[in-house]
């Protein structure tokens, strides 16, 4: 097909340079610098989707990302499939291969259209009355058999979809000065003006090309020059500076706590054979100390009946095509308005050769425009409103009425046409500003919500501000950039003035449904046009006993669809009001959620999918345990060895002769794993006695502690031994998958909490390999290998810093065995080469290597708790047995108001118990609970639950741990765990089981 509807000349295009592309498996051709939707309209192709619910027949609306309608499944094969993606903003390459959606068996030919016809049986709030089913079906059955799976048959858009996607995305942090959202006449002018004054600044925008408006203006001169040239001579200034980044094809989805903005670049999908070094897409984390919105104002529809048809569309976006592009949106074109601005659309579409017959202007008197149009020869009829459209796959016709004084405007002529243009005015774009949760405010004059109230570092200029001249939003965001870079720290060098002529000022215009001849209760007058939302929806949702704009949104599903409601919520909120009677402020708005257009899965993903959604984490010695043949258990996202068989062992018999040997001699083990966190600076004793239950002021530098940590309501969070490396410098360990969580705590409060703290904390789980060495033998086998510390004079619970054969280290002898027992710490990258010097020192001793279970095995003896297994989130200190880690003196630390409250120190607690079972051999499974008697009463509660349950080799009998109620007090007693296969008695003992007094750490 031909481009019947390309101008000879003008727009942006590239015109030596065509491009073949197909739509629905028809080829078609546009230039260099289209979409695809303007590349679609210069082939004379206006019908582009269906809707949602009705499946009525759709074309083009907009012109970029608020457009409703035209959506599509672009594919490159592969796995390479996008689906609803707006055509407005799909650039044209070489081949693209686009197909409409939501039809069958075709565009020009759907079945579900059926559902326009059946229309009276799918009114507002449908979905949720078939919750409740007919009356004379019960409400399940209707529901599970008819009405769900039909509803979920025939719901989405696009097709999902089914093979994996081959293309990366990528993802970067960034910090900056100001950041400008919007690169318009104001959002130049801003980034410009913060970066003269001295700011780091960014400026992005959704459009492939900057400018904004400035690209579509032809008759208005700024500075005495042409806007649109004068523009792209800024455009240059910009894109020279040093301190400004730009960032075309990237949208702001999201505005977050303290300045936080997440962007998204769109970097490949606009190429015909992108590189596979390329990422598709780009996401990009900003923190900026000042944000300047610069996002611009969205036309607004009228709402009138078949005012959806193909060929109806709004005037701007019909400008821009005609001038960007150089594309007549038709070659009859009728104007519906009531505003002047959309006036300029018809004068030079008909100065581009399109014929324009009729301009009816809601306005009984008109405005500045009316005489011009009338100059350039074209009807106007003031006072006027169209009543209905004709056509089937296109508009064909308008019906032209007037109002009387009943507001009913009975139709008076029917106009031919193939376009019709409509503008009900602009609708500032505030749905950034009100995610930074800023406060809206109803401006009178524009009849729009505009920014009130800032809650974070920003400010808005240009017509998301209300301001819709050219002189006052180039002045407006000239001055906002200067506030904003002053803001972050600059000084001010100075305001400028800009001076513009040529440009259009803007009326109110009008909001809600305009006045006709048709049954209000049968007429189709479209407010949300994606989801088939009509006016007489939104009256019957107030009629239903709607009155939350919330609640009238969800009845109805008005701004839900994927452009979030840009072209139909203040028309939806208007038509409610009306029907409310109560005005519009009142009625208020919406909330706009993230993202701001629909934002690839892909993106939010990043590098975290496949290997890399859940990524495997191996210690430095992992090489080694699995050389020797070594079982690994999957702990948080660490492999680490379970156990070590020899012979064909099995795992019971593998951690038998491991728990002996260990006891017996020695056993060397990987705890590289466990968290490990440097807490830095003058006051991080300090530090430390506020975040855990213990003193920490008065511990020696060189001497080791136990520590918990709680969270804010009192309860066990994390435990592990900390050393004092220094008077300024903590090492503390932290459970395996505790590490982040203990990190993120301690960071929140040292920002939130005591940010006059001068302490600095950084994770070092990854640069330190741990081996323990453990067992009788465990002084003999280290003592050799160490440079320069005197290990015979380390007492327990202590730390060294020196070398292990000129290998950096920091030695700990610690236990979690109750054995002798030291801990190696060395650099990650000597890890393995250590572990082997270790190890063969070892073998001089018959040691062995030992894996988790045994450590478990080992510490339950010693009735050492595991955070995560003896504790359940729900636990304080005294319940686990840790009384005596609570400092007596402490003035406060985090946790310890919750610790007091009464349900806490109730009596009847369950605290931590040993419990051996009446036969030595059964060992009890962990998690079962523990009742009084042996068949309790149903509707009888428990009184606690198995922790941990073992064989011991050690003590030749089945051993395990438990939470029971009031446990303490219990000791002796016989209780029971009810079994499938029958109860099992068990009785109280102490926790501790081997060596209470503790005689064996000293080997």
């Amino acid at each position: 097909m031909s481009q019947n509807l390309r101008t000879a000349s003008g727009g942006r295009i590239d015109r030596a340079k065509p491009i073949s592309f197909t739509f629905d498996g028809q080829s078609y051709q546009g230039f260099k610098g289209d979409t695809l939707a303007s590349a679609l309209l210069a082939n004379g192709v206006h019908l582009t989707g269906r809707s949602f619910k009705y499946h009525r027949p759709r074309g083009i609306v907009g012109a970029g990302s608020d457009e409703p309608n035209a959506l599509a499944d672009v594919s490159r094969g592969g796995g390479r499939s996008a689906p609803n993606l707006r055509m407005t903003q799909v650039e044209l390459y070489e081949g693209l291969s686009a197909a409409s959606q939501n039809r069958w068996p075709s565009l020009a030919f759907d079945v579900s259209e059926i559902n326009n016809f059946l229309s009276p049986l799918f009114a507002a709030g449908f979905y949720y009355k078939t919750f409740m089913g007919p009356r004379f079906l019960p409400k399940a059955w209707a529901w599970n058999k008819i009405f769900e799976p039909v509803i979920r048959h025939s719901a989405g858009l696009g097709k999902a979809p089914s093979d994996a996607d081959p293309d990366r995305y990528a993802n970067r942090y960034e910090h900056c000065d100001v950041l400008v959202i919007g690169g318009g006449p104001a959002g130049l002018m801003a980034a410009l003006a913060a970066a003269e004054n001295g700011a780091k600044v960014i400026l992005c925008d959704e459009q492939a090309e900057i400018g904004g408006s400035l690209l579509t203006e032809t008759t208005a001169t700024i500075e005495g020059r042409v806007a649109r040239e004068w523009a792209l001579d800024v455009l240059l200034s910009i894109a020279m500076h040093d301190r400004i980044r730009l960032l075309p094809r990237t949208t702001a989805f999201g505005y977050y706590a303290q300045n936080f903005v997440g962007l998204v670049e769109r970097i490949t999908d606009h190429l015909q054979s992108p590189s596979e070094a390329s990422p598709r897409e780009r996401m990009w984390q900003v923190r900026a100390k000042q944000v300047v919105l610069a996002t611009g104002a969205i036309e607004r529809p009228l709402v009138f009946p078949d005012n959806d048809r193909p060929g109806i569309m709004l005037a701007d976006a019909a400008r821009t095509y005609l001038n960007r592009y150089g594309v007549l949106p038709g070659k009859q074109i009728v104007l519906f308005t009531a505003t002047d601005d959309a006036y300029r659309a018809a004068i030079e579409l008909k100065a581009a050769g399109a014929g324009v017959p009729l301009i009816a202007d809601l306005r009984p008197e008109g405005g500045a425009m009316t005489q011009p149009a009338r100059d350039a020869g074209i009807r106007v009829e003031l006072g006027a409103c169209v009543t209905g459209t004709e056509g089937r796959l296109r508009i064909s016709a308008v019906k032209l009425g007037r109002p009387d004084v009943t507001g009913v405007a009975a139709t008076t002529e029917t106009v031919a046409c193939d376009c019709l243009l409509m503008s009900a005015g602009w609708t500032p774009s505030v749905h950034l500003f009100s995610q930074s949760r800023g406060k809206l405010a109803y401006d009178e004059q524009t009849k729009s919500f505009v920014p009130g109230k800032s809650a974070q570092a920003e400010r808005s200029a240009g017509a998301c501000k209300g301001t819709f001249t050219l002189a006052g939003t180039l002045n407006e965001g000239y001055a906002a950039g200067v506030e904003a870079a002053v803001a972050a720290g600059y000084a001010s060098r100075g305001d400028k003035s800009f001076h513009a002529e040529g440009d259009v000022a803007l009326s109110a215009g009008f909001s809600g449904a305009t006045p006709h001849d048709q049954n209000p209760y049968k007429a189709k007058a479209f407010v949300d046009f994606q989801n088939d939302v009509t006016a007489k929806d939104i009256r019957l949702a107030t009629r239903e006993g709607m009155r939350s704009i919330e609640h009238i949104k969800r009845f109805t599903t008005t701004g839900m669809a994927t452009d979030q409601g840009k072209t139909s919520n203040l028309n939806a909120l208007a038509i409610a009001a009306d029907a409310l009677q109560t005005p519009v402020p009142k009625v208020g708005l919406t909330t706009f959620r993230q993202p701001y257009t629909p934002t690839t899965f892909g993106t939010f993903a990043g590098l975290s999918r496949g290997d890399l959604f859940d990524p495997v984490r191996r210690t430095p010695i992992h090489d080694w345990a699995a050389e020797q043949g070594a079982a690994f258990e999957d702990v948080g996202i660490w492999k680490r060895a379970y156990y070590f068989p020899k012979n064909g062992e099995d795992m019971h018999a593998a951690v038998k002769r491991e728990c002996r040997i260990v006891r017996q001699s020695a056993g060397v083990f990987d705890a590289s794993t466990l968290g490990k966190i440097e807490v830095v600076g003058p006051d991080a004793a300090e530090f430390m006695n506020r975040l855990y239950t213990n003193a920490w002021s008065k511990l020696e530098p060189g001497r080791c502690r136990y520590g918990v940590m709680l969270n804010e309501a009192g309860f066990v969070m994390d435990d592990g031994v900390i050393g004092r490396i220094a008077p300024d410098r903590f090492h503390v360990t932290t459970t395996t998958g505790g590490a982040p969580r203990v990190l993120h705590h301690m960071e929140d409060y040292l920002q939130t909490e005591f940010p006059e703290l001068k302490v600095w904390l950084t994770s070092t789980t990854e640069q330190w390999a741990v081996i323990a060495v453990q067992g009788p033998s465990a002084r003999k086998i280290v003592e050799p290998l160490i440079d320069d510390i005197d290990v015979a004079a380390m007492p327990h619970m202590s730390v060294r810093e020196g070398h292990i054969k000129g290998v950096p280290t920091r030695l700990f002898r610690v236990s979690f065995t109750g054995e002798l027992g030291f801990e190696v710490n060395v650099p990650a990258d000597y890890g393995r080469k250590v572990w082997e010097l270790i190890w063969a020192e070892a073998q001089k001793y018959d040691a062995v290597a030992y894996g988790t279970e045994t450590m478990h095995v080992l510490r339950a003896e010693k009735g050492y708790i595991i955070v995560g297994q003896e504790t359940d989130g729900t636990m304080v200190c005294d319940d686990v047995g840790l009384a005596w880690a609570v400092g007596k003196t402490k003035p406060d630390f985090v946790g310890k108001r919750g610790m007091m409250r009464s349900d806490l120190v109730a009596k009847n607690r369950k605290q931590m118990v040993g419990l051996f079972t009446s036969n030595p051999n059964v060992v009890l499974e962990e998690g079962a609970q523990i009742t009084a008697e042996a068949n309790p009463p149903t509707g009888t509660s428990a009184l606690g639950h198995v922790t941990s349950s073992y064989w011991s080799e050690t003590l030749q009998r089945s051993i395990a741990l438990a939470v029971v109620a009031n446990g303490r007090a219990r000791m002796g007693e016989t209780l029971h765990v009810p079994m499938p296969g029958g109860a099992i008695a068990v009785t109280l003992t102490d926790p501790i089981f081997f060596d209470k007094e503790g005689k064996r750490l000293d080997g």
